[in-house]
């Protein structure tokens, strides 16, 4: 299935290195969509974005562009890598209050930068690798196209806009658990690193769509954990799209709608990039592993999840083990997805350390079948023995996100719960983000040692009232929809509010501002946990994402 657009929303990928030589304006250009535009447009796009690269440059040559508003279209800028820009060029809507946050779709940029390296490593080695630029083009191409169907609701091309305002991405959800599972998820943890032997092994576990332990890196964590979102959980699996598909829910949308399906690319333009749309008899000049196709992993007998998307070993009809590069060591990881019910587990071991390939890493697994069987089942039965169901984390009366920016871990509102938000509720949350990151643009730009604090509240015409408090890295946002009486709300509901929600335990300040707002009030709560205050042991290794009480 192709994706066609009225250039409503423009992405592109280009490199500053290449192309500087008239003739060669092309060779700069490693993806674009929509591809089929004429290479003039997408020049015209790309020549734009450089110019305002280097013109901001003058102003603030060490902080790189981040946005530029226009009156009928936002820039959004990421650097990805060195001279290797992407950018996404949004139009806006005739509506009073904005619909995109710039912050949101920059993270989109981030992510899909992210997840590409994880799976094919970086952009620039590729390049070196094949200088022509074909090898990065197709790749780009087939991922990137892969990425903006997740998006697709019906015809429309959904990025994240002001109904996403409750959820943050590039962060984890975790799960709050007790004592005594933290205990067995310890266990667990340790027989599936002993089941590697002597070489050096990573895991990562969750139940439902939430983290429960992990010993890699925080970056590394956030991309296995959102590839698990997205392609391997339970949810993943059965419906046959990411779980985090309600995002995309509303009538907010880019006017992009898909094409009829085609093997063959349209037009000259889509062939420099090469289609994603391949038949399987066709010379495609390059094998091209594409990770992020929906619906092309399944679960074996054995409980370990399979796919064909990485092909078949040399001379055999097994399939080839997935591969990811490990940000944190550079390193080549095989990933093994074994899952029980609600539990999905992800094993990393290094390439170098199994020689024998697909034989040995079969050996790999049944070790940890032998080792690790009855552990899994008994991890499960306490998970889901504690387990309150989708609404877990839902306080009623309330839509909340609370971001620990120093851990990368948020919680929100459960998603059938902001869907009941109307509208005007939803832009009133987003224009409320949208000024806090502007508040910490500014910040990183004054060099200040800290995150600023802030205390925010602004208030709707027809909701009672919608507050921010950011102390320390972490931000509390949320609001309450029925009108209450002023000064009605005891500190005990309060503290059960924020204990409710809570990741861990918080410190209070001494007082508890409130302020009337007509039917509604505004409550800065100081919510606080100083890294001096929770001891933790060894183990904040294996389980960095458990209630410290655990511990």
């Amino acid at each position: 299935m192709g994706l066609s657009s009225n250039e409503s929303i423009q992405l592109c990928v280009f490199d500053l290195r290449r192309g500087q030589h008239e003739g060669q304006e092309l060779d700069k250009i490693l993806f674009f969509f929509p591809a089929g535009l004429p290479f003039s447009k997408q020049l015209s796009v790309i020549g734009l974005s450089e110019g305002l690269i280097t013109f901001t440059r003058i102003f603030s040559p060490e902080a790189a562009c981040e946005v530029i508003e226009a009156e009928r279209h936002s820039h959004i800028f990421y650097e990805a890598e060195p001279d290797i820009w992407m950018v996404m060029v949004v139009e806006k809507s005739n509506d009073s209050e904005p619909i995109w946050r710039d912050d949101a779709l920059r993270k989109v940029l981030k992510e899909i930068h992210s997840l590409f390296v994880m799976f094919h490593g970086s952009i620039r080695t590729m390049l070196e690798k094949e200088p022509g630029g074909g090898l990065i083009r197709r790749h780009l191409y087939s991922f990137i196209m892969d990425y903006l169907r997740d998006f697709l609701v019906g015809k429309k091309l959904l990025l994240p806009s002001f109904r996403d305002c409750l959820k943050e991405r590039g962060t984890v959800q975790m799960l709050t658990i007790g004592r005594e599972a933290a205990i067995e998820v310890q266990s667990l943890v340790r027989v599936l690193e002993s089941s590697a032997g002597n070489t050096s092994c990573y895991s990562l576990i969750l139940f439902q769509d939430l983290l429960v332990s992990t010993t890699l890196s925080p970056d590394d964590t956030i991309n296995l954990f959102t590839y698990a979102v997205l392609r391997l959980t339970p949810h993943a699996i059965s419906s046959g799209a990411s779980s985090w598909s309600y995002l995309r829910k509303g009538n907010t949308a880019s006017n992009v709608t898909t094409e009829s399906n085609t093997s063959h690319p349209s037009s000259v333009s889509e062939s420099f990039y090469g289609s994603s749309d391949i038949a399987p008899g066709e010379d495609n000049h390059y094998h091209v592993v594409r990770p992020l196709q929906s619906e092309k992993w399944s679960k074996g007998k054995d409980g370990y999840l399979v796919t064909d998307l990485w092909g078949a070993e040399v001379g055999t009809w097994v399939f080839a083990t997935p591969t990811v590069w490990l940000q944190q060591t550079g390193e080549r990881m095989y990933l093994f997805a074994y899952q029980h019910r609600s539990l999905t587990l992800m094993l990393l071991i290094p390439v170098s350390s199994i020689p024998t390939g697909e034989q040995g890493v079969s050996a790999v697994k049944q070790q940890v079948l032998e080792n690790a069987s009855l552990k899994i089942l008994k991890v499960e039965e306490k998970l889901s023995k504690g387990w309150g169901g989708e609404n877990a984390y839902h306080v009623s009366g309330y839509r909340y996100l609370l971001v620990d920016g120093d851990r990368n871990v948020s919680r929100a509102s459960p998603a059938t719960k902001v869907t009941t938000l109307n509208k005007e509720s939803l832009l009133a949350m987003n224009k409320l983000r949208q000024e806090v990151e502007l508040e910490k643009s500014r910040a990183k730009l004054d060099s200040l040692s800290c995150e600023k604090d802030l205390e925010i509240c602004i208030r709707a015409k027809i909701m009672p009232g919608l507050f921010l408090e950011s102390l320390e890295g972490r931000s509390f946002t949320w609001f309450w929809r029925k009108p209450m009486k002023p000064f009605y709300m005891p500190q005990m509901l309060l503290r059960s509010l924020a204990t409710s929600i809570a990741m861990e335990p918080f410190h209070w300040s001494k007082e508890i501002k409130i302020f009337g707002l007509g039917n509604g009030l505004a409550v800065f709560l100081t919510l606080f946990c100083p890294s001096s205050t929770v001891n933790l042991r060894k183990e904040e290794r294996i389980l960095p994402c458990l209630h410290p009480s655990v511990y």
